[in-house]
């Protein structure tokens, strides 16, 4: 009985010491206990790592130093024979510089309004590639059981200047109105910043009178199908033209906005409005002579690409 109390006490005791050793540690090296409180602690001989961040500012810093050279070499040439790869790129670059032919009929409608029933195409057929085209344009107007009011065929080199714009030389024929007139066309078409079509001519006919057409457009797409495309063409008369009863000055303006189901791009009916109208002298020439300046119509039609 006695021995067990002794190893019970001696067991007490050997706890106890063990318990008070830290605290006695602690006292001994004069550090303050863990309270959770570190405002004791003296933060002014500590390094927050300035120089390692101070190195990672400078690795991520720009430098100066010039670019590598332009590669010269071609990495299928260390796995293959170097004669072959040579005919492999000369015979992939030649596929690339393709030519074909296209036929594309942007308008063909059906106009109705107070002005009477009529009709307007413009389409163009191109044959050639990316770099050179030669492009046949047709463009024209008219009133049913009439004469066209308007006939145009125009043909002309069309040449890339860049990725966006094309310049194009050629010619252009009126057949309407008459008397009839050749011009020699300059022009330049593209897509501009945010995707704006736009398009100018300046046409100087055999006779000697010069004219200028621009053309703006933008296709917005609103679902997967339906597209609508406003439009907006004018004219411009450097110098009266009596036998066309064409005033200098602003000469027409077209305006007109068509929305068209495109769910397939080979065949896309539309429908829209189509607003014309005579301006300046042209205006005034046509009032004298009793016909109408200005007509809004409903249009039905047809888009097509071949």
């Amino acid at each position: 009985m006695e021995r067990a109390i002794a190893t019970m006490a001696a067991l007490v005791l050997g706890t106890t010491l063990l318990a008070t050793a830290p605290l006695g540690a602690q006292a001994q090296s004069g550090a303050a206990p863990h309270t959770g409180d570190q405002s004791a602690m003296d933060h002014s001989a500590m390094d927050h790592g300035t120089h390692a961040m101070g190195a990672e500012e400078i690795a991520d810093a720009p430098g100066d130093a010039p670019p590598p050279p332009v590669p010269t070499d071609f990495p299928a040439d260390r796995f293959f024979p170097a004669d072959r790869m040579r005919v492999s790129r000369e015979a992939m670059v030649k596929e690339m510089t393709f030519s074909t032919f296209a036929l594309q009929v942007d308008r063909l409608e059906y106009r109705t309004g107070k002005g009477g029933d009529g009709f307007g195409w413009e389409g163009q057929a191109w044959y050639g590639g990316d770099i050179d085209r030669l492009v046949l344009e047709s463009e024209g107007e008219g009133t049913f059981a009439e004469r066209a009011e308007r006939i145009e065929l125009e043909a002309y080199w069309r040449h890339a200047l860049d990725p966006w714009f094309n310049l194009q030389l050629g010619v252009r024929q009126d057949f309407r109105p008459d008397p009839q007139r050749t011009y020699a066309l300059v022009g330049i078409e593209g897509l501009a910043p945010y995707w704006f079509e736009l398009g100018g001519q300046v046409l100087v006919s055999n006779r000697g009178d010069i004219h200028a057409r621009g053309k703006a457009g933008y296709t917005q797409r609103i679902t997967q199908s339906l597209v609508v495309e406003p439009e907006a063409e004018l004219d411009v008369a450097f110098q009266d033209v009596p036998e066309l009863n064409v005033g200098a000055g602003f000469e027409r303006l077209e305006l007109g906005a068509r929305l068209r189901y495109e769910r397939n791009r080979s065949l896309a009916p539309y429908v829209g409005l189509h607003w014309e109208r005579k301006l300046g002298a042209t205006a005034r020439s046509a009032t004298a002579a009793g016909e109408a300046v200005s007509g809004l119509s409903a249009v039905f039609g047809m888009r097509a690409m071949f």
